[in-house]
């Protein structure tokens, strides 16, 4: 018999800057959440999807907790408490510290009312001490009572395996609500590149993976809506890495063109028209003109 498995909605709120987005990306291994130390750099809320054996999370990043100060802030707090009432558990992410402000009193207020079971997950613990952090537990369940605490290090990805088990005990059985190879609900044009940069991982050497970006270098429609035509540029930091994701007589290039296509055409549902080509761009990883270009925020990689 098939082991049930569980899936559900989570939502992680918080202060601008706690490190809400580092959290989402380290835990789904990609770079989809836009992450930057100004406050309101998440507008929407941001749906990431985590899928493994046990079942299915399906992350809302929302905006951070504030008092709004204009339409677009009221607006970034009406998103928020339509993402509380929406979801099966809820992470209110918090940095170490003993002093608790008025913007987490705030917070706190706001969740007593959650339906909810709550965890706190006090981030940022590789800058603490680790004797210190059982003071910034205690500090904290003063404030309100929670079903779980867990520290972690979102930069680092220290513990965070254990916050993914404590979010499956509390989530229920029930069905995938994406397939599997689902991320997130970004733009488009970014989800096909992260398609051809992860069919370009499962086909490569382990040692070559770490040095590619994939840029679009153009997607269109065609006017009868028949089908996409979508450029895009692998790019590796050296010679050799070219030679071998090209392959001998293109092979190499053509089975990641062949499988990125099946999961676009999946995405797009349209047929897709992949042209696909190689470029050697040495050192592009520490070019931050480079990193921007393709999607990356330099200051957190």
């Amino acid at each position: 018999m098939e082991e049930q498995k569980k899936s559900g909605f989570v939502t992680i709120v918080g202060r601008p800057n706690v490190g809400k987005s580092t959290l989402m990306n380290n835990i789904i291994g990609q770079k989809i959440a836009i992450t930057s130390n100004k406050p309101q750099t998440t507008r929407n809320r941001i749906q990431t999807v985590y899928t493994c054996d046990r079942g299915q999370i399906v992350f809302l990043d929302t905006p951070g907790i504030h008092k709004a100060k204009n339409k677009l802030g009221e607006y970034m707090v009406s998103v928020v408490n339509k993402t509380l009432s929406e979801v099966d558990v809820c992470l209110w992410i918090v940095e170490p510290t003993t002093y608790i402000g008025v913007n987490e009193q705030q917070i706190a207020e706001q969740l007593k009312h959650v339906k909810v079971p709550v965890i706190l997950v006090i981030n940022k613990v590789d800058t603490v001490k680790k004797d210190e952090i059982l003071k910034f537990i205690s500090a904290y369940k003063n404030v309100m009572s929670f079903e779980d605490i867990v520290p972690v290090s979102a930069k680092t990805g220290n513990n965070v395996d254990t916050l993914i088990d404590v979010i499956f005990r509390y989530l229920p059985y029930g069905p995938m609500y994406y397939d599997e190879d689902t991320v997130t609900d970004q733009p488009v044009k970014q989800i096909v590149a992260e398609i051809i940069r992860e069919k370009s991982l499962h086909a490569l050497d382990e040692e070559i993976p770490h040095g590619i970006a994939v840029e679009i270098e153009s997607m269109k429609q065609r006017k009868d809506g028949s089908m996409w035509d979508i450029e895009a540029t692998i790019v590796c930091e050296r010679d050799s890495h070219k030679g071998i994701i090209i392959g001998k007589g293109g092979a190499m290039l053509k089975k990641i063109g062949t499988n990125a296509r099946y999961e676009i055409e999946k995405l797009l549902e349209s047929k897709a028209n992949l042209k696909l080509w190689v470029k050697v761009r040495k050192e592009w990883r520490d070019n931050q003109l480079l990193l921007k270009n393709y999607g990356y925020n330099a200051k957190e990689l």
